[in-house]
């Protein structure tokens, strides 16, 4: 690398303004591609941004912790990201409440499913205990994820890390598995996006259809209250 590029590089990595731009600028670069791609799922734009973003650190030798001093505004924004996904939901409002039972019982079985399946994966390669309990609530937003773990004894960092790839992976591949299985109706398509992949999920479900979506939100929130309550007892009667 080019001495005098590093240096000017150090200097500006001490502005929090640059980490924000980086940031909006590879999502705009990657949902710019996504476009071109016809919007193809493979070229999901977050996972672009963060090819992009996971690089340029590692060239520059820029921990996270200084990165996240600035991207941290970003960061702040998501609380009320998720709040909105409250619109496309009202409008499905009538069809919810005639599917409420069946959507309970979809978000018990898919939200045990996917920590069970995680934690027993992960326990046959030989994970320590930590490394199982940051795994556990992986198809769990975020925040919500990070605060089981950190209850539990787990990693937060690394839940978040586990947490992002599993939404990443559930954007880019939800609608060839759901084509592969012939599931036609957006309700049952959203909300498997969203059980399994929370909010990276579900703006891909926006993205294709406004019921997918709402019901992907829909998903997502529900598994979230169902895991910070349930996903405790789970792991601990699961780890002894």
């Amino acid at each position: 690398m080019n001495p005098d590029f590093y240096q000017v590089w150090v200097y500006l990595s001490t502005s929090p303004l640059l980490s924000l731009t980086l940031t909006l600028v590879a999502y705009q670069g990657g949902l710019w591609i996504y476009e071109k791609m016809d919007r193809r799922p493979l070229f999901n734009p977050v996972l672009i941004a963060v090819i992009f973003l996971v690089g340029l650190l590692m060239v520059t030798n820029t921990d996270y912790k200084t990165y996240f001093a600035g991207a941290q505004f970003v960061h702040f924004l998501l609380g009320p990201a998720t709040v909105a996904l409250a619109l496309p939901l009202y409008r499905q409002v009538a069809a919810v409440r005639r599917s409420m039972l069946a959507l309970t019982v979809a978000v018990l079985a898919g939200g045990i499913t996917a920590a069970v399946s995680a934690i027993g994966i992960a326990k046959l390669l030989g994970a320590t205990d930590r490394t199982l309990i940051s795994l556990a609530p992986k198809s769990v937003t975020a925040p919500v994820a990070m605060g089981i773990s950190e209850q539990l004894g787990g990693l937060p960092s690394l839940t978040a890390v586990l947490v992002m790839l599993t939404g990443i992976t559930g954007a880019v591949l939800a609608t060839y598995l759901l084509n592969a299985l012939r599931i036609k109706d957006w309700r049952a398509r959203g909300f498997a996006i969203g059980v399994a992949a929370h909010g990276i999920g579900t703006a891909r479900a926006l993205q294709v259809n406004e019921v997918a979506g709402a019901f992907s939100g829909l998903a997502m929130g529900i598994n979230a209250l169902a895991s910070a309550v349930l996903l405790p007892l789970l792991v601990r009667w699961l780890l002894g």
